[in-house]
């Protein structure tokens, strides 16, 4: 257990309560904690919470923990996310109901029940009302290529090789862009729970650190690297999520396929700045590189033309 558990008497929803606290794993940027009440009831209903404590430098990293409060409510209030039971800025903590489920792997969504439930989570997610911010991945990167230019941070030498391209990525990517909808922008795995709920089985999404309206087809190519999913399972996974608007088009593929792109090569930048920063005892170099490697076997391929030409139509 952290030094965090000694703060969590002066959240308001733990006054005068009786509680234990058990460390949760995961988090790169935080660190959860579970704590359930073990009075009785005449102290009030009993909780189940998870408490998440701020660990990180969230300034360098772009995370904006007033958004991160907002948008993990708007979520909730979605159906698809946990409810904001307290926000306390001052302690670092957020405080969300605990949701009962599995929490999913990569080779989870091979299974196409669990991949059609994630993307019904992801559709509802986008269906609800608009998040505080914007995340455009193009931004991001030039903002954090900026922080390790400034910083002095290391970088692999090949990075800046891929300028162009990444130039001729964003303006294909903006011809026939949708309407911006809330994202996650941060759905690994390990964001999905995999539960139930009183309608029957039911996905739901956690960790809005980066969360903001953005361009829907981020979020599936997110999810399609993040857990590496193959070529016919990225197709499905579309297709999942576009089944109820009648599926993909070859315009969509290609833009998933370009946004898994700008995702490896946005995030890399993400992994070299925790490696010069974070005190954790995590590779974030090694986390980088896996990432750049992905971006740098996507500009060299022999596909990135095809795509170009598909995602604008030509």
């Amino acid at each position: 257990m952290t030094a965090d558990v000694a703060h969590l008497d002066r959240l308001a929803c733990l006054a005068g309560r009786s509680w234990r606290a058990v460390d949760l794993p995961g988090g790169l940027t935080n660190h959860n904690v579970r704590v359930t009440t073990t009075d009785g009831p005449d102290a009030g209903d009993p909780l189940d919470l998870v408490v998440r404590c701020t660990q990180s430098d969230a300034g360098l990293l772009g995370i904006d923990r007033d958004a991160e409060h907002a948008n993990t409510a708007a979520a909730g209030a979605a159906g698809v996310g946990a409810e904001v039971v307290e926000y306390r800025p001052d302690l670092g903590m957020l405080v969300i109901g605990h949701l009962g489920g599995r929490t999913l792997a990569s080779a989870d969504l091979a299974d196409p029940g669990v991949l059609a439930r994630a993307a019904d989570a992801v559709r509802r997610l986008h269906a609800g009302a608009p998040f505080v911010g914007r995340f455009d991945m193009f931004a991001r990167q030039a903002t954090y290529r900026a922080t390790v230019r400034e910083r002095g941070f290391a970088l692999p030498p090949t990075y800046d090789d891929h300028e162009d391209a990444w130039g001729d990525v964003r303006r294909a990517l903006a011809v026939g862009a949708g309407p911006l909808v809330p994202c996650n922008n941060d759905l690994l795995a390990a964001n999905f729970i995999d539960g139930s709920d009183d309608s029957g089985a039911r996905v739901w999404l956690i960790d809005y650190e980066y969360s903001g309206d953005n361009d829907a087809f981020f979020e599936l190519g997110n999810t399609a690297t993040e857990c590496d999913l193959t070529s016919d399972q990225t197709d499905a996974w579309v297709e999942a999520y576009l089944r109820p608007v009648g599926g993909p088009t070859r315009a969509d593929l290609a833009r998933v396929r370009l946004q898994m792109l700008c995702s490896e090569y946005g995030w890399s930048l993400w992994g070299f700045i925790q490696a010069a920063t974070s005190p954790l005892g995590f590779d974030f170099r090694a986390w980088g590189q896996e990432r750049l490697d992905k971006a740098e076997a996507a500009f060299r391929g022999s596909d990135l033309p095809r795509l170009l030409t598909e995602v604008t139509g030509a």
